[in-house]
């Protein structure tokens, strides 16, 4: 994907209504500081576009960014915030309930979990309850350049195996100092957001 133009678009509080978009979306979920605003920049080739800090759970809305009129990348608030209040905690999830239900332009959710350590008790409520939203994940295994190359296999595997994914559920590696993986990204990214069905599970597969 050549970037030529991104817009922050929309930013959605609790109480927003979900925008109505012309455009194909994928969101980006993951707990808090797992490198989700670093992806995005990465993806937008913008350095700063989205906030990033060192301090968990910085992104408390969901911001829409336009890219080249084509496409919305949508960056979910992070989830596992251990300082943030239960209350606040619950509104986070039915704001994110609200966007998963009510867009109608979302074609992919993207997952993103810390490749250096199994997956999270956390991240394993957030894959279970998206597949029982009747979404495949797609994960993203950020923070690549920090484990050796002969690490990724087994770390790859373990996280599989820890949130016990669907058959045929794709992990990326990506890595925000290198890009790597970014390309791969984009390419997964252009494939689903000409094809509205394939984030959808078949029905049969969706927990009641």
């Amino acid at each position: 994907m050549v970037i030529k133009s991104v817009e922050l678009e929309t930013v959605c509080g609790i109480t927003s209504a979900v925008p109505d978009n012309r455009f194909g979306e994928v969101a980006f979920a993951g707990k808090s500081n797992v490198g989700k605003s670093s992806l995005i920049n990465a993806l937008m080739n913008r350095k700063a576009l989205a906030r990033t800090s060192a301090q968990p759970g910085k992104t408390q809305t969901i911001n829409f960014y336009n890219i080249n009129n084509a496409v919305y990348l949508v960056d979910l608030p992070g989830y596992g915030y251990a300082r943030a209040s239960v209350g606040i905690k619950e509104k986070w999830g039915k704001m994110i309930e609200k966007y998963l239900h009510r867009s109608k332009q979302l074609r992919a959710v993207f997952l993103l979990v810390d490749i250096r350590h199994d997956p999270s008790a956390n991240d394993k409520m957030m894959y279970d309850w998206m597949v029982y939203q009747g979404f495949a994940p797609i994960i993203i295994a950020t923070k690549l350049d920090k484990i050796k190359r002969s690490q990724v296999s087994r770390q790859i595997k373990a996280i599989r195996e820890k949130l016990g994914t669907e058959p045929g559920t794709r992990i990326l590696p990506f890595s925000a100092q290198t890009k790597q993986g970014r390309d791969e990204i984009w390419e997964v990214i252009e494939e689903l957001t000409t094809d509205a069905d394939s984030l959808r599970l078949p029905e049969t597969e969706v927990s009641p």
